[in-house]
């Protein structure tokens, strides 16, 4: 496996002003996750055949439509599927408002391609419905099968979208409408953040507006009118936070190889070594002829030779408190492969000389 590495190369910059919208969120203002059961009829041949749960479920839609199958008969299911349909409820939506929904093959189908959804209810955790969905699915992927059972596909056809294909039925209740206090949640615990978030909210309203309850929640002394309310919201949003520069991390991937390091990672002064154990086997092939000559059986024999060296190590002195560019640079210098760089880091943590959280993702 040949290991891809990425060097994110972050310098050290003073605190750095951002938006309070692009660091945080009111509390209440969230999507919800609907989920739904229902059918694609319309397949070419490639749906359920004949599962039970996609024929009860064919049935029932064709009773609910008025049609009575006789005793005993089973529709044909190569052109229906049974399928999990989802979707996410934005917050504040409103009746009648459109939403994009995935449908997916639940039992044996080979392909959604060509097949349309029919109407199927989206209900949310507490068991309520809040959406309806329907109509033709856009699928991307593809299969192909030949006789003799030999199939190619491409991308995932057994999962599609219907754009466009739900609609809201019922508004979810959401706190922000109501009375008293309002919240504003940072996307992640920092209580300098917080601190500063506080700092920013009170010097544009001239006085104790807000108060930090800890490294992620701020409690906002809010009107109790909805118009204030949103006008409070929509200014908060807008303002400008000088914020600290983020922990020292060191983020490896250890599938991919890829390695990034914040600009604010120092190490104590150390020494590293690299070097590399070689491994060489080689194998030669000869032929051997018994005695008496002429009389035995020619065989061919196996001669193995295995040598093991180890290249000459470079060692390379770090600095005490030695930035970004240097690490990156003396680690080049050591002609470190990627997969050798995770070991030279972990080694350094280990060490204690590595002043950064390592996280290995």
């Amino acid at each position: 496996m040949r290991w891809l590495l990425a060097l994110l190369l972050l310098l050290p910059v003073p605190a750095a002003a951002e938006r309070v919208k692009d660091i945080a969120r009111f509390a209440g203002v969230r999507a919800n996750a609907l989920t739904g059961y229902g059918i694609v009829v319309g397949l070419t041949g490639s749906g359920d055949q004949n599962l039970e749960l996609t024929i009860q479920s064919l049935k029932s839609a064709a009773t609910r439509l008025g049609v009575q199958l006789p005793p005993g008969v089973n529709p044909q299911l190569r052109n229906a599927a049974a399928v999990m349909v989802t979707a996410e409820l934005p917050a504040f939506a409103k009746p009648g408002q459109r939403l994009d929904v995935t449908v997916s093959a639940l039992g044996q189908a080979k392909s959604l391609r060509g097949g349309t959804l029919l109407l199927t209810a989206l209900q949310g955790p507490d068991g309520e419905i809040y959406a309806l969905a329907q109509g033709s699915l856009a699928v991307g992927g593809f299969g192909a099968e030949g006789r003799d059972g030999s199939r190619i596909v491409a991308g995932t056809p057994t999962s599609g979208r219907v754009p466009a294909g739900g609609v809201v039925e019922r508004v979810v209740p959401s706190p922000f409408a109501e009375k008293g206090p309002m919240y504003l949640d940072l996307n992640e615990p920092d209580f300098s953040a917080a601190s500063a978030v506080v700092a920013a909210i009170n010097r544009h309203f001239n006085g104790v507006v807000a108060n930090a309850e800890d490294g992620v929640r701020v409690r906002l002394n809010a009107p109790d009118q909805a118009e204030r309310r949103i006008a409070m919201a929509s200014t908060i949003e807008g303002l400008n936070v000088a914020l600290a520069p983020p922990p020292a991390r060191v983020i490896v991937n250890a599938r991919t190889g890829t390695v990034v390091i914040s600009g604010e990672v120092r190490i104590l002064p150390a020494a590293v070594a690299h070097g590399s154990l070689v491994v060489r086997v080689t194998e030669n092939q000869q032929a051997s002829q018994p005695n008496p000559f002429g009389r035995g059986q020619t065989t061919v024999t196996q001669q193995s030779n295995v040598e093991a060296g180890e290249t000459n190590a470079r060692m390379n002195l770090f600095a005490p408190g030695a930035r970004l560019s240097e690490i990156v640079d003396a680690v080049n210098a050591l002609g470190a492969a990627p997969g050798d760089l995770v070991a030279i880091l972990e080694a350094l943590k280990a060490a204690g000389a590595l002043r950064a959280e390592l996280v290995v993702i």
